[in-house]
């Protein structure tokens, strides 16, 4: 009897264990989700696997608490009671989670499509763009391999109020120019510096977003019209891989890699791999493009409360510079063929351009987080060109020929580096109704360039021992040297005029001729250091937005040498963010926010530039409207601006002074409309539209007053649709059609020369096939002749004519 009721109790301790759990986990939109934590009780944990699927065995019979975590979504609970003998299933769905972002951005954007729901960019804190007090456009990489949008000039055309101002990296926001800021330019949210006459490439980025207005509160000095922040690619939780393979005209020719996925079973240590090459000729004469792009990115996830990233960006660029197009004295923009460049055939620009990220997030509690961020770049030029002296050649009297440019070399060597550090502290605390998201933090910005920089320059024409005499003087004819060509007399040039009723001008020059005069740049250095807080507040249907930030910029006058001295320049930066949901999906906001930007210690001290000048200043009135639709596949940026900004220098355009500046005002007012998303699950759309007038408020010239700054087109506008189909006999084919305008603008604030207006159509053929796609772009359909901007008519720098792409693309 004893030994039976042992193994009675045996056989029922064992049938009590008999009992499992187990389930699945997916998003909101059905996908099944790997890598989530599940934890039973106090005492049991689990990962769900490649397939969702989470599973607990020899579970004893009792109540139990199951909670799900995984980073980017809602955490999730579920009261179960485990009976004797059951085998209990739970399936569970996760709701995506604007304060979980961070965790989005380390892992990689879980969304797809046109539309981008959250942003750090806009408050360095995990919320959703549509409770963010300001204006936010962007393009996701979906639109950018739609378009086969290469270059971030061509993704920018597909946000409101951003413009090209020149070919170069070198657009306007709002009007207003911003390639003499470095920090107007982000890489996932840090400062960094580009060597301006190449654009960002985009094979590696996720999006490309614009803050508009001043974002000097959170980010210090910046440009008054707003920052551009490009987001990298971040490692997915799950294995993707995928090839391209694209050719069309002008000789192009790329190829692209993504590799991305778990390196380790638990999926707690994730890689991504982008690679890229490109070798393309261009439709101007001997230009051309060789590319390679090498984009690693490692996160390391050991626990939900910890979070590591590792990002390397190296771009190895091979081309000539392209200085633009200049057509005859007589300002007849049609004059010459938009082809014809003013190289030479041994002109070369070679840059490498390394950016190195590391980022830290730790949760301390479920109120406290700590981010870290520290980004590095090295940018290295090694250039040779031939170029215009910005002015046509002289005759002996003196007097311009208008078909001869008057050219210069220059063969330079320089490299430049720069630090950006972000920390700062989030802490989530309720005061009764009142929900707050405070932030402190502090930022430390640097750029340096060290000994070593230097430039040999041939210009100017010959004196009459036939060695170098500078710059041409008719009052003293006995100097020169002279040559009589075409029945002109004129003065020989040091390097050759470039003749533009040549038909074949370009040829590879002997450059031993010339007369160089040598220049050492000088070593620089300025640093930033900035302390900021700012509190996010909720209740109710109502948020704002506080912030404040203490700038402190200084700038090295001559730098590493006896004389040298620290030029300080401090700032106190406000903003103020109102925001009201008048439905769940619509928000009504308003802004006010101050800008702050130190003229540097070259402005500031040079001698040739008339300074010293006070520093530029800016405000920003801003108020508008968010909203999602179609069931959030569809959002929409309404917004009304004004921002005021004083001391803007330009160059004074003086006789014989290169170098002198002087300084106006202007203001910059508009409306702006973005909208970003699907109609349908297989109709894609983007348009924006932006009017902007910006004229200029105070000048040294009078007669200038009130006209429209330079670089600033009046409208501006753009859109793209794509519609695949997704069934019957035609399943897999898609197509996309769209384009952009933008009005006339001037192009320098002294002449009357001006850019005519555009209108831009371009078309696209989608055909995918399982894992297989194929595409092919038609770009500027109609073959408009256009300019995408241009200093003046001696450097304008026109758009591409009729061009196609085809592109074939496999994911594994």
């Amino acid at each position: 009897m004893r030994i039976f009721t042992i193994v009675l109790w045996l056989f029922c301790a064992g049938g009590s264990y008999a009992q499992s759990v187990n389930g699945t986990v997916r998003d909101q939109e059905n996908n099944l989700v790997p890598g989530v934590s599940v934890v039973l009780g106090k005492g049991k944990n689990a990962v769900t696997d490649a397939d969702g699927r989470f599973s607990f065995s020899e579970v004893a019979p009792g109540k139990y608490t199951l909670r799900f975590t995984f980073l980017g979504y809602e955490p999730s609970t579920r009261s179960i009671d485990v009976k004797a003998g059951e085998t209990r299933v739970v399936d569970v769905v996760l709701t995506s989670s604007a304060e979980q972002l961070q965790s989005v951005e380390i892992t990689g954007r879980k969304e797809s499509g046109y539309k981008n729901t959250n942003s750090f960019v806009g408050t360095k804190t995990a919320t959703a763009l549509k409770d963010v007090p300001q204006s936010i456009s962007y393009v996701t990489k979906e639109l950018m391999y739609d378009q086969q949008a290469m270059r971030v000039g061509d993704v920018v055309k597909y946000m409101s109020g951003v413009n090209q101002y020149t070919a170069y990296d070198d657009f306007t926001i709002r009007g207003f120019r911003t390639q003499n800021n470095s920090s107007v330019q982000l890489l996932n949210g840090l400062r960094t510096i580009t060597g301006f006459w190449k654009q960002p490439l985009t094979n590696y980025l996720e999006r490309v977003e614009v803050i508009k207005g001043p974002a000097a509160a959170l980010f210090g000095n910046s440009s008054p019209g707003g920052i551009i922040n490009r987001v990298t690619k971040k490692p997915l939780r799950e294995k993707r891989q995928s090839i391209s393979f694209t050719t069309g005209s002008f000789n192009t020719f790329r190829t692209q890699a993504d590799f991305t996925g778990p390196l380790n079973e638990s999926r707690t240590l994730l890689y991504r791999l982008n690679l890229g090459y490109e070798n393309a000729q261009s439709f101007r004469d001997l230009q051309f493009d060789k590319n390679f792009i090498v984009a690693p990115s490692i996160s390391f996830i050991p626990t939900d409360k910890t979070q590591v990233n590792f990002d390397v960006v190296y771009n190895r660029s091979m081309s000539r510079l392209d200085r633009g197009q200049a057509v005859f004295g007589n300002n007849d923009i049609y004059s010459t063929p938009i082809s014809k460049s003013l190289n030479a055939v041994n002109d070369r620009l070679n840059e490498d351009n390394l950016m190195i990220t590391a980022s830290l997030i730790h949760k301390f509690s479920d109120k406290v987080n700590f981010n870290l961020a520290y980004l590095r770049t090295a940018w290295d030029e090694d250039l040779l060109e031939h170029r215009s002296s910005n002015t046509y050649a002289k005759d002996s009297a003196g007097l311009p020929i208008p078909t001869l440019v008057e050219m210069q070399v220059f063969d330079r060597r320089r490299r430049m580096f720069s630090d950006n550090i972000s920390s700062y502290f989030t802490f989530d605390v309720n005061t009764g109704p009142v929900n707050h998201k405070l932030l402190a933090g502090y930022d430390f910005a640097q750029s340096k360039t060290p000994w070593g920089a230097s430039q040999l320059t041939a210009s100017g024409y010959r004196n009459n021992t036939n060695t170098g005499a500078g710059s041409y003087n008719a009052a003293q004819p006995g100097r020169f040297l002279y040559e009589t060509v075409n029945g002109i007399r004129r003065p020989v040039p040091n390097v050759p005029h470039f003749d533009l009723t040549a038909a074949s001008p370009y040829q590879l020059y002997d450059m031993s001729k010339y007369f160089f005069v040598k220049a050492a740049y000088d070593p620089t250095l300025y640093n930033a250091h900035g302390i900021y807080v700012q509190d996010q507040i909720k209740i109710g249907r109502f948020q704002a937005l506080l912030g404040l930030r203490y700038d402190a910029y200084r700038d090295w006058k001559d730098y590493q040498k006896p004389t040298q001295e620290v030029v300080k320049q401090d700032a106190i930066i406000p903003r103020l963010g109102l925001v009201y949901s008048v439905t769940k999906d619509i928000n009504l906001y308003a802004t006010y926010s101050k800008g702050y930007n130190p003229q540097t210690s070259v402005s500031l001290t040079n001698p040739n530039a008339g300074g010293p000048f006070d520093p530029v200043k800016s405000n920003l009135i801003e108020a508008g409207a968010k909203g999602d639709f179609f069931q959030n596949r569809l959002s929409a940026t309404l917004a009304v601006y004004r921002i005021y900004q004083e001391n803007m220098l330009i160059n004074a355009q003086a006789q014989g002074q290169p170098d002198l500046l002087r300084a106006i005002d202007v203001e910059s007012k508009g409306i702006e409309l973005d909208v970003k998303g699907q109609l349908t699950p297989d109709w894609f759309i983007t348009l924006a539209y932006a009017y902007n007038d910006m004229p200029i408020k105070a000048s040294t010239k009078p007669k200038e007053v009130g006209r429209q700054s330079p670089g600033a087109p009046q409208h501006q506008g753009s859109f793209w649709t794509k519609y695949t189909i997704s069934g019957g006999v035609l399943r897999g084919i898609g197509v996309g059609a769209g384009g952009n305008f933008v009005t006339q603008r001037f192009m320098d604030s002294n002449v009357d020369q001006t850019l005519p207006a555009y209108e831009i159509l371009n078309a696209a053929v989608y055909y995918r096939v399982d894992k297989f796609q194929i595409q092919f772009n038609l770009n500027n359909v109609l073959n408009k002749t256009h300019w995408v901007g241009g200093y003046d008519y001696l450097r304008l720098f026109p758009g591409a004519p009729r061009n196609w792409l085809t592109s074939v693309a496999y994911t594994f």
